[in-house]
């Protein structure tokens, strides 16, 4: 059952064209990983499936509807959280803003915030500032913040950028062993431990093209960068 339906999807900011006739479904359970150049479109396709942008042509549907009425059931992780430096919060008061405004009693907060830190390798932190974590963790924190909430659908736009190496590793190994698992679309720059983790490729510069499996395919390259020419070593080998 696709769980995110985009038909004919376009989009543009003022006269710039950004995404144009898009198709894409993602499957209940999938792992999608959504990659390309920057200006390409990763984040404001991120958007239109949030409901926060709306499609200018063609539509897009989330469990059927439009993105505006199923928001609850989605979580979403930014790049950068937006706490500022030395806002003296903890890691569990971060992860209870992904709570809704009437969520239950006390105890069902609780039990649903312990989850989530669980669920994110953290619950040795939630006591912990925000500040005293490292970046791969505070990233971790934001990942359990959309986790409390028990989304269907998890969006997460670049959570592996601007971290080391390890806590890369970290989330990837974080996102794999969720269960249940919602579906989830990543965008990521690492091809590496993104190819690694999940079961479908779609790759993005304002067309899209959608791969199963892990593979990045030659149309995907061409996609992203454009075709070699004459100036390239390997030019022969790669005309189309």
């Amino acid at each position: 059952m696709a769980l995110i339906e985009l038909d004919g999807l376009s989009y543009a900011y003022e006269q710039t064209v950004v995404l144009e006739n898009i198709n894409l479904r993602v499957e209940a359970g999938a792992f999608l990983a959504i990659i390309g150049p920057n200006g390409g479109g990763k984040t404001t396709l991120l958007r239109l499936m949030l409901g926060l942008l709306r499609p200018q042509q063609g539509q897009v549907r989330i469990f059927g509807q439009a993105p505006q009425q199923v928001q609850k059931r989605m979580g979403y992780v930014p790049q950068h959280g937006n706490m500022a430096p030395g806002f003296p919060v903890s890691v569990a008061d971060v992860v209870r803003m992904g709570l809704p405004l009437r969520a239950g009693n006390r105890r069902a907060q609780q039990a649903a915030i312990a989850a989530a830190l669980q669920q994110a390798g953290l619950q040795e932190q939630a006591a912990a500032r925000l500040d005293d974590l490292s970046g791969g963790q505070r990233q971790r924190v934001l990942l359990a913040r959309a986790l409390v909430s028990a989304p269907e659908i998890l969006l997460l736009d670049e959570p592996l950028a601007n971290i080391d190496p390890y806590g890369r590793q970290c989330i990837v190994e974080t996102l794999m062993a969720l269960h249940p698992r919602p579906t989830i679309v990543m965008v990521s720059h690492d091809l590496g431990l993104t190819a690694h983790a999940v079961d479908s490729m779609a790759a993005v510069n304002r067309y899209l093209i959608h791969q199963q499996g892990r593979a990045i395919t030659p149309d995907m390259i061409r996609l992203m960068y454009g075709l070699h020419d004459e100036g390239c070593l390997h030019w022969p080998k790669v005309q189309p």
